[in-house]
């Protein structure tokens, strides 16, 4: 059963990817906010949320999460990520840059060691606020999800205008400082066969990841409960096959 974030800070969680991870959810408690209705979310899909549609002020982010480090530093238990994520996607926080300073001076303050983390689907990354941002964060973990916008359409359902020949050009913005995360799978989807793992659709991914040339890329699979019923969840042996194509090109791979 997909679910909603309740709160602005949640967790800490074990992460597959990063480790034990607070997370700071930035958008409404008690509705989805998303560029991105992708048939995978574990929040569901937006029109099930359509509650208040109000961003998580600065001012209670920062209180919050202030609260929640005081009292993990004190019990010995630090994050080893804070991770930006929850109910959508958080760079379309119209004051995301100063929530990311905010940020990274508590962590600096309270817990250094502690890396800060984004989870985004990288339709914002033409605002130069939140590229800026994001590139001073740890980890700006950010979604290509296929080459081809027909299959983008189908999978990430893009909410307003998208193009994957725009969004590589933005990405090669970062001059290769950032991870860019792929999600893998297959199934059925509107009468429509969806499979991102097939040659044509893995040939097509490498050589925008050679373009992009980021410090990382991340594969993965389906984890966690869907909107779509009928997807499919790809073995780690396969994305372990995937992985090995994209160090060829001299880039590092993780599967999680």
């Amino acid at each position: 059963m997909t679910s909603l974030y309740d709160n602005i800070i949640f967790g800490p969680v074990r992460s597959r990817r990063l480790g034990l991870s607070l997370g700071v959810n930035l958008l409404p408690i008690e509705s989805k906010l998303c560029s991105f209705d992708c048939i995978y979310c574990e929040c569901g899909w937006n029109a099930d949320h359509p509650g208040r549609k109000r961003f998580n002020s600065r001012e209670d982010v920062r209180t919050m999460l202030r609260e929640v480090l005081t009292r993990m530093v004190g019990e010995g238990t630090p994050p080893d990520v804070i991770t930006f994520a929850g109910n959508g996607e958080p760079t379309m926080h119209p004051d995301f840059e100063g929530v990311i300073d905010d940020t990274l001076a508590l962590r600096d303050e309270l817990c250094p060691t502690a890396k800060v983390s984004v989870l985004s689907n990288a339709t914002q990354i033409h605002r130069e606020d939140v590229r800026r941002a994001l590139l001073r964060v740890d980890n700006n973990i950010l979604k290509l999800d296929s080459a081809f916008d027909s299959t983008v359409e189908l999978v990430n359902k893009p909410q307003g205008a998208y193009t994957v020949a725009g969004t590589v050009e933005l990405l090669k913005l970062f001059e290769g400082n950032l991870i860019v995360q792929t999600m893998f799978l297959r199934g059925e989807y509107l009468g429509h066969h969806i499979d991102n793992t097939t040659e044509e659709e893995v040939s097509a991914w490498l050589e925008l990841i050679k373009d992009i040339s980021p410090k990382r890329v991340m594969v993965y699979s389906l984890d966690r409960d869907t909107p779509c019923q009928t997807l499919e969840k790809v073995s780690r042996e396969e994305l372990m096959q995937i992985a090995e194509r994209v160090q060829a090109l001299g880039i590092e791979c993780s599967v999680a």
